[in-house]
Protein backbone atom coordinates (compact mmCIF):
# COMPACT_ATOMS: atom_id res chain seq x y z
CA UNK A 1 0.00 0.00 0.00
CA UNK A 2 1.13 3.37 -0.70
CA UNK A 3 2.72 5.60 2.47
CA UNK A 4 1.00 8.42 0.51
CA UNK A 5 -2.21 10.10 1.36
CA UNK A 6 -4.83 9.65 -1.33
CA UNK A 7 -5.90 12.60 -3.55
CA UNK A 8 -9.95 12.77 -2.93
CA UNK A 9 -10.25 13.67 -6.84
CA UNK A 10 -8.74 10.17 -7.78
CA UNK A 11 -11.40 8.42 -5.37
CA UNK A 12 -13.86 9.75 -8.33
CA UNK A 13 -11.68 8.62 -11.35
CA UNK A 14 -10.85 5.06 -9.37
CA UNK A 15 -14.57 4.67 -9.12
CA UNK A 16 -14.97 5.81 -12.69
CA UNK A 17 -12.13 3.58 -13.77
CA UNK A 18 -9.75 2.06 -12.28
CA UNK A 19 -7.49 1.72 -15.36
CA UNK A 20 -7.52 5.33 -15.79
CA UNK A 21 -7.04 6.00 -11.92
CA UNK A 22 -3.88 4.26 -12.38
CA UNK A 23 -2.48 6.34 -15.67
CA UNK A 24 -3.09 9.47 -13.91
CA UNK A 25 -2.01 8.94 -9.81
CA UNK A 26 0.59 6.25 -10.33
CA UNK A 27 1.81 7.23 -14.14
CA UNK A 28 1.25 10.77 -14.46
CA UNK A 29 -0.49 10.85 -17.54
CA UNK A 30 -2.96 13.74 -18.10
CA UNK A 31 -4.18 15.05 -21.13
CA UNK A 32 -7.59 17.67 -21.73
CA UNK A 33 -10.95 16.70 -23.47
CA UNK A 34 -13.72 19.03 -23.54
CA UNK A 35 -15.05 17.64 -20.82
CA UNK A 36 -11.72 18.55 -19.02
CA UNK A 37 -11.61 21.89 -20.20
CA UNK A 38 -15.26 23.02 -19.36
CA UNK A 39 -14.60 21.83 -15.62
CA UNK A 40 -11.65 23.73 -15.28
CA UNK A 41 -13.63 26.77 -16.58
CA UNK A 42 -16.98 26.09 -14.32
CA UNK A 43 -14.62 26.06 -11.49
CA UNK A 44 -12.64 29.19 -12.05
CA UNK A 45 -14.99 31.64 -9.57
CA UNK A 46 -14.89 28.94 -6.94
CA UNK A 47 -11.09 27.95 -6.94
CA UNK A 48 -10.23 30.64 -3.98
CA UNK A 49 -10.35 30.01 -0.68
CA UNK A 50 -12.66 32.19 0.87
CA UNK A 51 -15.73 32.89 3.58
CA UNK A 52 -18.67 34.47 3.25
CA UNK A 53 -22.22 34.66 4.75
CA UNK A 54 -25.19 34.19 3.18
CA UNK A 55 -27.99 34.48 5.78
CA UNK A 56 -27.77 32.06 8.70
CA UNK A 57 -25.09 30.12 6.63
CA UNK A 58 -21.82 30.75 6.62
CA UNK A 59 -19.79 29.60 3.26
CA UNK A 60 -15.87 28.00 3.58
CA UNK A 61 -15.01 27.69 -0.12
CA UNK A 62 -12.16 25.54 -0.95
CA UNK A 63 -11.25 23.87 2.34
CA UNK A 64 -8.30 21.76 2.84
CA UNK A 65 -9.36 18.58 4.58
CA UNK A 66 -7.86 15.25 5.51
CA UNK A 67 -8.17 12.00 7.30
CA UNK A 68 -4.94 10.24 8.75
CA UNK A 69 -6.94 7.22 9.46
CA UNK A 70 -7.89 6.69 5.89
CA UNK A 71 -5.07 8.31 4.58
CA UNK A 72 -7.04 10.28 1.86
CA UNK A 73 -6.57 14.43 1.89
CA UNK A 74 -7.74 16.95 -0.77
CA UNK A 75 -9.75 20.60 -1.16
CA UNK A 76 -13.88 20.35 -1.02
CA UNK A 77 -14.80 22.90 -3.20
CA UNK A 78 -16.97 24.38 -0.16
CA UNK A 79 -18.97 23.59 3.21
CA UNK A 80 -21.78 25.43 4.17
CA UNK A 81 -22.24 25.80 8.02
CA UNK A 82 -25.99 26.76 9.16
CA UNK A 83 -26.35 26.79 13.06
CA UNK A 84 -23.39 24.10 13.52
CA UNK A 85 -24.34 21.84 10.75
CA UNK A 86 -21.48 21.15 8.57
CA UNK A 87 -22.72 20.07 4.96
CA UNK A 88 -19.75 19.65 2.52
CA UNK A 89 -20.50 20.69 -1.22
CA UNK A 90 -19.19 19.37 -4.57
CA UNK A 91 -19.72 21.40 -8.06
CA UNK A 92 -19.81 18.98 -11.21
CA UNK A 93 -20.18 20.36 -14.95
CA UNK A 94 -22.50 16.93 -15.79
CA UNK A 95 -25.67 16.16 -15.52
CA UNK A 96 -27.43 14.68 -11.92
CA UNK A 97 -27.85 11.00 -12.45
CA UNK A 98 -26.96 9.31 -9.46
CA UNK A 99 -22.69 9.06 -10.20
CA UNK A 100 -21.41 6.52 -7.71
CA UNK A 101 -18.03 8.27 -8.41
CA UNK A 102 -19.00 11.65 -7.06
CA UNK A 103 -20.56 10.49 -4.25
CA UNK A 104 -17.83 8.91 -3.28
CA UNK A 105 -15.60 11.70 -2.92
CA UNK A 106 -18.25 13.58 -1.24
CA UNK A 107 -18.43 11.56 1.00
CA UNK A 108 -14.98 10.62 1.54
CA UNK A 109 -14.62 14.76 2.14
CA UNK A 110 -17.08 14.42 4.60
CA UNK A 111 -15.27 11.69 6.51
CA UNK A 112 -12.23 13.69 6.51
CA UNK A 113 -14.32 16.73 8.02
CA UNK A 114 -15.99 14.53 10.69
CA UNK A 115 -12.55 13.62 11.88
CA UNK A 116 -10.74 16.63 11.92
CA UNK A 117 -13.63 18.71 13.29
CA UNK A 118 -15.25 16.07 15.85
CA UNK A 119 -19.07 16.42 14.53
CA UNK A 120 -21.34 14.32 12.71
CA UNK A 121 -22.05 15.16 8.77
CA UNK A 122 -25.70 13.74 7.68
CA UNK A 123 -25.13 14.60 4.21
CA UNK A 124 -23.25 16.34 1.34
CA UNK A 125 -25.13 18.11 -1.68
CA UNK A 126 -23.72 17.85 -5.30
CA UNK A 127 -24.08 20.79 -7.64
CA UNK A 128 -24.50 19.77 -11.38
CA UNK A 129 -24.31 22.59 -13.30
CA UNK A 130 -26.12 21.23 -16.98
CA UNK A 131 -28.90 20.99 -14.59
CA UNK A 132 -28.80 23.72 -12.41
CA UNK A 133 -29.50 21.52 -9.47
CA UNK A 134 -27.96 20.38 -6.51
CA UNK A 135 -28.19 16.68 -5.39
CA UNK A 136 -29.09 15.75 -2.02
CA UNK A 137 -26.67 12.55 -0.62
CA UNK A 138 -27.48 10.92 2.54
CA UNK A 139 -24.31 9.82 3.85
CA UNK A 140 -25.74 6.37 4.97
CA UNK A 141 -23.75 3.82 6.40
CA UNK A 142 -23.66 1.34 3.09
CA UNK A 143 -22.29 4.68 1.66
CA UNK A 144 -19.87 5.50 3.77
CA UNK A 145 -18.45 1.41 4.15
CA UNK A 146 -18.75 1.63 -0.13
CA UNK A 147 -16.32 4.61 0.01
CA UNK A 148 -13.79 3.49 2.58
CA UNK A 149 -14.18 -0.04 0.66
CA UNK A 150 -13.17 1.91 -2.17
CA UNK A 151 -10.32 3.73 -0.48
CA UNK A 152 -8.99 0.76 0.33
CA UNK A 153 -8.45 -1.06 -3.30
CA UNK A 154 -7.76 2.07 -4.83
CA UNK A 155 -4.46 2.38 -2.74
CA UNK A 156 -3.90 -1.32 -2.84
CA UNK A 157 -3.93 -1.00 -6.26
CA UNK A 158 -1.05 0.86 -6.59
CA UNK A 159 1.48 -2.32 -5.55
CA UNK A 160 -0.32 -4.04 -8.34
CA UNK A 161 0.22 -4.08 -12.68
CA UNK A 162 -1.95 -1.82 -14.47
CA UNK A 163 -5.63 -2.76 -14.31
CA UNK A 164 -7.16 -4.26 -17.67
CA UNK A 165 -9.23 -1.63 -19.44
CA UNK A 166 -13.06 -1.80 -18.50
CA UNK A 167 -15.62 -2.90 -20.62
CA UNK A 168 -17.69 0.33 -20.72
CA UNK A 169 -17.49 1.67 -24.17
CA UNK A 170 -19.57 5.15 -22.71
CA UNK A 171 -16.87 5.53 -20.55
CA UNK A 172 -14.42 5.14 -22.67
CA UNK A 173 -15.49 7.58 -25.38
CA UNK A 174 -16.10 10.21 -22.88
CA UNK A 175 -12.57 9.57 -21.18
CA UNK A 176 -9.91 12.21 -21.66
CA UNK A 177 -6.97 9.69 -21.44
CA UNK A 178 -8.72 7.37 -24.42
CA UNK A 179 -5.46 7.84 -26.84
CA UNK A 180 -3.22 6.64 -24.24
CA UNK A 181 -4.96 4.40 -22.40
CA UNK A 182 -6.00 2.37 -25.90
CA UNK A 183 -8.53 0.30 -24.23
CA UNK A 184 -10.06 -0.96 -28.03
CA UNK A 185 -6.61 -2.11 -28.90
CA UNK A 186 -5.57 -3.11 -25.35
CA UNK A 187 -8.33 -5.83 -25.51
CA UNK A 188 -7.73 -6.93 -29.08
CA UNK A 189 -4.12 -7.96 -28.24
CA UNK A 190 -4.71 -9.40 -25.06
CA UNK A 191 -7.59 -11.97 -27.04
CA UNK A 192 -4.85 -12.91 -28.91
CA UNK A 193 -3.15 -16.37 -28.52
CA UNK A 194 0.20 -16.05 -27.48
CA UNK A 195 2.69 -17.67 -30.09
CA UNK A 196 5.61 -19.63 -28.98
CA UNK A 197 8.63 -20.63 -31.34
CA UNK A 198 9.16 -24.49 -31.33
Amino acid sequence: MSEYYLPLAYLNAWEYCPRRFYLEYELGEMQDNAHIVMGRHLHRNIDEETVRQEGDTRIYQQQWVWSDRLMVSGKIDAVEETHGQLVPLEYKKGRMGQHLSDHFQLCAAALCLEERTGREIAHGEIFYHANRRREHVPFTEQLRQATETAIVSAQAALDKPIPVPIDHRKKCQACSLQDICLPIETKALSAQPIRTKN
